[in-house]
């Protein structure tokens, strides 16, 4: 049996959409590559259109599609009203209000990715910032934990203005999608790295050469690299990986969340002093959700189990219940949370 294989930054999946690595694996006589490549390019004109608009404009059109899809899925509709009846922060209207935030966060993403940093700097009022310089100037690393509240890829698209930034993504269901996220999230500054064995090295290289990362905590990972640990009551499969990185690296962890307000967005940043241990993150988590309910993406599938994970309350007799997983070799490209 041969060895097995370490894969590399340089390697990623077969069939990856043109423009990104791996490239190599696409052919482009197949039927479904020109597809998808159709596709991209069709998506990559549409967000550039649709980033040219006025902030204003495409939030009201983003209210209004939250409010289409909220009454149109019955699926969606229920995941929302469930999870925010599962933290108390049901009633007054506040649904609704949710599902209009949820569509504004998809329409202002757009305005993100495409416009200059001054352009973005201009909107965005900044609150605890000055404890990034102070870090800066130690050379400690910074891990920046934003969950999916507000406009969560502003924080690292306005640090990355002034200073590199290396984010952790996940590869889009919609594969069209992918190579327009890419594009958006990788200039000089940012570099955006797989979910894997990989992209984890990359964090820990970025970290002890005292340069920035950043994670969206209250993604869901993969079996072996979390743990069971309550969210608003209810146990939720919640990520190691801040606590490994911890761990591998000198830093300070930050909480960043560009919360929405008129005109543009107010960046927050607090730090987190405790070890960033799942029941501690989302202790964390649920203190910035109750700041700004209406923004938290409450239709996000927060509780679901993945494939492979114990069951919440039945103790594992391995390293999952100490928090303590390590990739195995064989499993290198597995994703194990990261970036939406």
């Amino acid at each position: 049996m041969p060895p097995p294989v370490d894969r590399t930054e340089s390697q990623t999946r077969p069939g990856a959409p043109s423009g990104l690595p791996g490239d190599a694996g696409r052919d482009p006589a197949n039927p479904a590559s020109r597809r998808d490549n159709w596709s991209a390019s069709a998506l990559t004109v549409a967000v550039a259109a649709f980033g040219r608009l006025p902030l204003r404009c495409a939030r009201a059109l983003g209210a209004v599609l939250g409010l289409l899809v909220f009454l149109g899925s019955p699926r969606y509709r229920r995941k929302l009203v469930t999870n925010l009846m599962q933290a108390g922060l049901d009633g007054g209207g506040r649904r609704w209000r949710a599902a209009m935030q949820a569509g504004q966060a998809l329409a202002e993403m757009p305005f993100v990715w495409t416009r200059s940093g001054d352009e973005i700097a201009a909107r965005v009022r900044t609150e605890g910032y000055e404890r990034i310089a102070v870090l800066q100037e130690q050379g400690v690393g910074i891990l920046f934990l934003t969950p999916h509240l507000g406009a969560f890829d502003l924080a690292a698209r306005h640090f990355g203005n002034t200073a590199p930034i290396t984010v952790m993504f996940r590869p889009p269901r919609l594969r069209a999608l992918e190579p327009v996220l890419y594009q958006s999230r990788n200039n000089a500054q940012r570099s955006a790295v797989p979910a894997n064995l990989a992209g984890v090295r990359a964090m820990i290289r970025a970290l002890r050469a005292g340069q920035a990362v950043g994670l969206l905590p209250d993604q869901v990972p993969l079996a072996g690299h979390g743990r069971w640990a309550p969210f608003f009551g209810r146990p939720a499969f919640t990520m190691t990986l801040p606590a490994r990185l911890a761990g591998a690296a000198r830093l300070k962890v930050l909480l960043a969340v560009a919360e929405r307000v008129k005109g543009g967005w107010k960046l927050r940043i607090e730090p987190l002093e405790a070890d960033p241990q799942p029941e501690v993150l989302n202790a964390a988590m649920e203190a910035l959700i109750r700041s700004c309910p209406d923004q938290y993406l409450w239709g996000y599938s927060r509780y679901r189990s993945p494939p492979g994970a114990e069951p919440p309350g039945i103790p594992s007799s391995g390293c999952e219940a100490s928090g303590s997983c390590q990739s195995p070799a064989p499993a290198a490209d597995r994703s194990i949370g990261g970036a939406s």
